[in-house]
């Protein structure tokens, strides 16, 4: 994706069409050779996600429910 303005407004519709779900794209890695994407997403549940991606056009292969650790919250 372009760090454009045309860019930007792709990513304002993808975020728009998570919102009416209850889905929010917290941030996403991207493999060196660009092949593989791992997204976090909150969301009510997994069939959200799928919705949401499947709106926006995107693909998804698995979903994966986990739970977040915080290593400063040990002390």
């Amino acid at each position: 994706m372009p760090a454009d303005e045309a860019g930007a407004r792709v990513f304002a519709g993808v975020v728009a069409t998570n919102a009416g779900l209850g889905v929010t794209w917290l941030h996403s890695y991207v493999s060196e050779d660009k092949q593989t994407m791992i997204c976090l997403y909150e969301a009510p549940d997994p069939a959200a996600i799928r919705e949401a991606a499947e709106l926006n056009g995107l693909p998804v292969d698995l979903i994966v429910q986990v739970s977040g650790l915080d290593p400063y919250f040990y002390r």
